[in-house]
């Protein structure tokens, strides 16, 4: 639903004019001390569309030839519209609330929708793998020779999100009454045929392997006993694909003020500053997901951040 522009309350129109990104005066604000310059935290993606850029500098958010990525990412009040104006951000969930992963029975997902949000949020290209498990002896074949093993698994867990499509899938929730099941199995069914129609799926096994931002970047259809080293080796010459687009597409974001936040887990996203009220800060996704925090919930890094991008600015 969208709601008619209100005159913006007067907190937002001083911050907005103090910390403005596109204010015609350039403040060359001092090398940040933080974690996001010279820490050494790997850089993540959380996105869904490509975009040009330099690569990213291992070690940090800055490229050489830009400040401090964030360092003046706050958005002009002119693009922020606001539902209530007396409390913009009533309606916006908790950014914990979004970061925390729902409980998986293994390492491969089972629904389309988390498997593709857990790849753009965490910037890891997405494995999809069409099996009939019942009836194709080389689906069974590809999962003992390859995805079963540990070696693969450990690779996968740290390289790619994964997402089994199952043209049997099986039922063993033991809650679920016969009705209900029923009802899940034919819900499972239309499923498994809209994803068979949408990627084209002629037989089992198909494996396609997506971008974080969705974009098919490779199809491996078959198997063939004795083929799991070729079959892997194509589906991490895919991911190599993936991860240098993801560097340049990362590095884009971070020029227009997208930087990485960090929760006091240790959970991580990347996200603009939209807004920042007594400590509350509104955050926005490159996907458009916004959401709030307060800054007692971020890592101390991320706070140390806050208070220096406030002190450059004159701002208590």
């Amino acid at each position: 639903m969208c709601f008619p522009m209100r005159r913006p309350t007067p907190w937002i129109v001083a911050l907005a004019a103090a910390l403005a990104s596109c204010a015609p005066r350039k403040v060359e604000p001092p090398k940040p001390d933080g974690p996001f310059g010279e820490s050494g935290i790997p850089p993540q993606l959380r996105a869904k569309a490509p975009e040009g850029g330099t690569p990213v500098t291992p070690g940090g958010n800055a490229s050489p030839a830009q400040p401090a990525a964030g360092s003046a990412a706050f958005t002009p009040e002119e693009e922020i519209v606001f539902t209530d104006p007396d409390n913009p951000d009533a309606t916006l969930p908790e950014l914990s609330t979004l970061l925390t992963a729902p409980k998986r029975r293994g390492p491969w997902e089972e629904s389309e929708t988390t498997a593709k949000q857990r790849a753009a949020r965490e910037g890891k290209p997405l494995l999809i793998w069409f099996t009939d498990s019942a009836r194709s002896p080389m689906c069974k074949a590809l999962s003992q020779e390859l995805f079963s093993t540990p070696a693969f698994e450990a690779w996968a867990s740290e390289k790619l999100i994964r997402l089994r499509v199952d043209a049997n899938p099986q039922l063993d929730d033991p809650n679920l009454s016969l009705d209900e099941k029923e009802t899940r199995r034919a819900d499972l069914r239309n499923y498994v045929t809209r994803l068979k129609k949408q990627y084209k799926v002629l037989g089992h096994p198909s494996l396609f392997l997506l971008n974080p931002s969705g974009e098919v970047i490779g199809r491996y259809r078959g198997y063939k006993r004795g083929q799991a080293d070729f079959t892997w080796g194509l589906i991490k010459q895919g991911e190599a694909a993936s991860a240098s687009a993801y560097k340049e597409w990362r590095a884009g974001l971070e020029k227009k003020g997208y930087r990485e936040w960090q929760d006091r887990k240790g959970r991580k996203i990347l996200a603009k500053l939209t807004g920042y009220s007594n400590g509350t800060l509104t955050l926005i996704e490159p996907d458009g997901t916004r959401s709030r925090t307060h800054e007692n919930k971020l890592s101390d890094a991320d706070r140390a951040w806050i208070d220096q991008q406030k002190k450059l600015r004159g701002i208590r």
